[in-house]
């Protein structure tokens, strides 16, 4: 006998011997989840924790389980830890350790299949024999730090009573601070497959889990049972999943006369860094007999350094019960993502004590930089702040805009709100800077601006800290302040324009005692490089200077006020004005409408721009509408008729002192609308009818975002998915919108159309619509027929004959002799022979038909063996 098969043998007699139910020794499994951390380069640590069924003596030889480490390989890990629980359950804990080869483009499987599931679930169809398959994923990417798994600080087997919600977290911490997502999945068997026949917990609809916080609930058991479920875990990092846990839980379902207590409402919250956080946390028991204790979880809990703490840590009383939250917060816990922590309130209800779960999110924020000022120099801003406190952050951000907000930070506002109208303009990699110098990148900063700035310090994992105190400067008006550039009059010669400035208020009269010197400079707007002095004006108040003689029909011209103390044996160059340029304004004419842009380059803020617009160059200009960007469309024109245009801007600067609104003009220019807009790409679809080697095309147009003044349709065709598309006819009335295209003896081919508009422009090709030979039945043959003369079924034909180009057919008798032979498709044999022309006996046939069919890929050679029977 096989050593094998008296194993067997030895083991049944003994079961036998002691009336132990087979099952017994391969049902245990109640719930279990696998979790990583890594120890250093490639090698990591692996825990995987079950919870077996006690009354299972299969336990007691369990002390290694086999893991899948996702690289081919495996290992048995030893159980280093047991622990047995009321319930009959008994918590396991393995650990292993595992060193990789290398990173992977795909993530490690980290897994393990243990037979078999403890008896009677009741969402797992004959769970007994039903393996428990749970899983983690691994990545080890060049391009990412190594990656820790979330820890799981609730256990996965909980309890229930009928009709009563039941609610539960995993208690997820993730130690690298990565995001987390929750969703319930289908529990696992053999081989990593999905359970046939494994369903929610009834009723499904009320089995819910908050992927955010993951909270589930049951809402509410209505049978007694012991039920199973799966919630994936996954792990995000900078919007890209690097792995997850898989945790297979199990929840066992009693009747009990009980009702769950009720934990108070808690809103989300946040702590600056380095305070401490600190809350009441009230829980109440609808059967005021009952004890509630109320203790917490999660992340804050866990820390090494000043982690949170209940006061009292295990809070119990009759009826209601309060414990308080604290949390001495230090820089160390300054996290992007929020902490998570979970209150806990369970009764000493009997069988079943209920419990009541509350998730709180906790944002640690970095402090604001301190003490932020401001002092302006020359042309440039210097900003001074405190000594940050909080070493561990990485640097700051610097933010500047025009004019103040007043902003002071929310609670829990973390950053500069993109609303503020902000920029940021620097990043200081060195957290222990206390200052900054903003000259524009080189560039200088603009006289009559009000400057402000924020300061934010930053993290590694990019948080942002809450924003410093506002701090405001402008420079000194002591150089020359250009207000306008405006143009007067368009002409390619004769073109004129105002130019002003404001003189300077704040000059060093003592350094610069005067007389003093204007000098005006001009260039193109498209270079600026290139300026030519065009006048020298010696009274400080005068401050315009009309220029003429101008090109203003193609020309923006750009504008620069030097100044010069003339002081007798003093004489020297105080300073120059910030450019600033005349608008200029450019149009381009479409369908029904004109498109209008214009330049906007002056060191003032313009607000506001108004659209002005003439049936003729010299004209009333009749104001038609209104934009905050030097952008404007209008609509509703009639093509082939001018329309001309001006702007007008409204603006000011930020500071006082200077003339207010700033209001200047662009040129004046016209254009003709004209239909230059194509039809939209159309949407193609198909049917094909087989036995005609038809194919009906028909579209539609996606809507009115294109032309709409469709002509005609032009329809391309191509008889493979790579060729290129041929103009195969065209259809002259735009509402039909159906095209018939029958083929010789296939439907193979791809289709596309180009709808053409009134003026010959041309859409885009539509979708292309690819019919391969797989769209009708594949060219089969029958297995008998009659040639009898009776007009039925007295040729041997294909039952379908669809895209074949050609046949290599052959017919043999019995004895191997060739019969007919034929590359025709049809077939159409008489059942003759084709050497004697005599009749073939009644009998069977035997067929080799090699099959040269059409496809998009070309064409494919199908081989047919088979028999045919002659039945006169």
């Amino acid at each position: 006998m096989p050593r094998s098969l008296t194993r067997l043998c030895h083991i049944l007699v003994l079961l036998g011997l002691l009336n132990i139910p087979a099952y017994l020794f391969a049902t245990h499994q109640r719930a279990a989840e696998i979790t990583f951390r890594h120890l250093s380069g490639l090698t990591y640590e692996i825990t995987l924790i079950s919870y077996t069924n006690t009354l299972s003596p299969v336990n007691n030889s369990r002390n290694y389980l086999e893991i899948g480490w996702g690289d081919g390989t495996s290992d048995l890990i030893p159980r280093v830890q047991s622990i047995f629980l009321p319930d009959t359950i008994r918590y396991n804990k393995y650990l292993g350790q595992h060193t990789y080869p290398g990173p992977s483009s795909s993530p490690y499987i980290i897994s393990c299949e243990d037979p078999n599931r403890n008896l009677g679930i009741m969402n797992i169809p004959n769970s007994v024999n039903i393996p428990m398959y749970i899983y983690s994923e691994l990545t080890i990417s060049p391009y990412l730090s190594y990656d820790n798994s979330p820890i799981l600080l609730v256990p996965p087997v909980d309890n229930a009573c009928v009709g009563e919600p039941f609610y539960h977290n995993p208690g997820a911490y993730d130690p690298d601070g990565d995001s987390l997502s929750y969703k319930l999945v289908t529990c696992l068997g053999d081989n990593g497959l999905p359970i046939p026949g494994y369903f929610l917990p009834p009723p499904a609809n009320s089995c819910h889990i908050n992927a955010v916080t993951g909270d589930f609930s049951w809402i509410s058991p209505p049978q007694q049972g012991e039920y199973n479920i799966a919630i994936l875990i996954e792990e995000w990092r900078n919007g890209i999943r690097i792995g997850c846990v898989e945790r297979d839980m199990q929840i066992n379902v009693v009747a009990c006369n009980n009702r769950p207590p009720v934990i108070d409402s808690i809103a989300d919250t946040c702590v600056e860094a380095g305070h401490t956080l600190r809350f009441p946390v009230n829980a109440h028991d609808p059967d005021t007999t009952n004890i509630v204790t109320l203790t917490a979880l999660g992340g804050p809990f866990i820390l090494t350094q000043s982690p949170a703490y209940m006061d009292p840590d295990t809070a119990q009383a009759q009826g209601h019960v309060t414990s308080v939250f604290y949390w001495p917060t230090i820089c160390g816990h300054v996290k992007r993502l929020p902490y998570e922590v979970y209150f806990k309130a369970q009764d000493n209800g009997s069988p079943v004590r209920l419990v009541d779960i509350r998730s709180l999110m906790i944002l640690v924020i970095g402090p604001r930089p301190l003490n932020l000022a401001t002092s302006p120099v020359a042309n440039s801003i210097t900003l001074s702040w405190s000594p940050y406190s909080c070493l561990n952050a990485k640097g700051f951000y610097i933010y500047r805009k025009s004019d103040s907000t007043g902003f002071v930070p929310a609670y829990c506002q973390t950053g500069v709100p993109a609303y503020l109208g902000y920029s940021r303009i620097a990043v200081i990699n060195d957290i222990t800077a206390t200052g900054f110098i903003d000259d524009n990148q080189g560039a200088g900063l603009s006289r009559g601006i009000k400057y402000c700035y924020l300061v934010t310090a930053f993290f590694a994992d990019g948080a942002e800290g809450y924003a410093s105190n506002e701090a405001c400067a402008e420079l000194k008006k002591d150089v020359p302040i250009i207000t306008n550039v405006s143009i007067k009059n368009t002409d390619n010669n004769l073109g004129s324009l105002y130019l002003a400035w404001s003189k300077p208020t704040q000059l060093d009269t003592i350094q610069a005692p005067g007389p003093y010197k204007y000098l005006v400079y001009r260039s193109l707007s498209d270079q600026p490089a290139q300026y030519t002095l065009i006048d020298s004006l010696f009274n400080i108040n005068d401050t315009i200077r009309p220029d003429t003689m101008l090109n203003t029909v193609g020309n923006s011209y750009r504008y620069r006020i030097d100044m010069y103390n003339l002081t007798p044996g003093n004489f020297f160059f105080i300073g120059s004005s910030q450019p600033a340029s005349s608008m200029f304004l450019t149009l381009s004419p479409s369908d029904k409408r004109m498109r209008l842009h214009w330049t906007n380059n002056v060191p003032w803020n313009n607000t506001s721009f108004t659209i002005y617009r003439s049936d003729a160059f010299d004209g009333i200009y009749d104001s038609i509408g209104f934009s905050i960007l030097p952008s404007y469309v209008d609509r509703n024109l009639v093509n082939g008729t001018p329309y001309y245009y001006r702007i007008r801007s409204w603006g000011s600067y930020s500071s006082g002192g200077f003339v207010n609104p700033i209001i200047n003009y662009s040129q004046k220019t016209g254009g003709v609308p004209v239909d230059n807009v194509p039809p939209c790409p159309q949407i193609l679809g198909d049917s094909v009818i087989c036995k005609e080697f038809t194919n009906y095309l028909h579209w539609k147009n996606p809507g009115d975002t294109c032309g709409t003044d469709i002509a005609k349709y032009y329809i391309y065709f191509s008889p493979s998915s790579g060729g290129k598309p041929a103009l195969i006819d065209s259809i002259l009335n735009p509402a039909d919108t159906v095209y018939i295209h029958k083929q010789f003896n296939s439907v193979v081919g791809c289709y596309s159309i180009i709808a053409v508009d009134s003026t010959g422009n041309r859409s885009d090709f539509s979708n292309a619509v690819c019919v391969d030979n797989t769209a009708c039945p594949l060219y089969t043959l029958p297995n008998f027929f009659s040639p009898n003369g009776d007009g039925i079924n007295d040729l041997f034909v294909p039952i379908h004959n669809s895209s074949v180009d050609h046949v290599d057919l052959q017919i043999f008798d019995r004895w191997g002799r060739l019969v007919f032979k034929t590359s025709d498709p049809a077939i159409n044999w008489d059942g003759n022979n084709m050497g004697t022309k005599s009749a073939c006996s009644d009998g069977t046939y035997f067929i080799v038909c090699n099959v040269y069919e059409i496809t998009l890929s070309g064409i494919q050679e199908r081989r047919i063996q088979g028999s045919i029977t002659i039945l006169r």
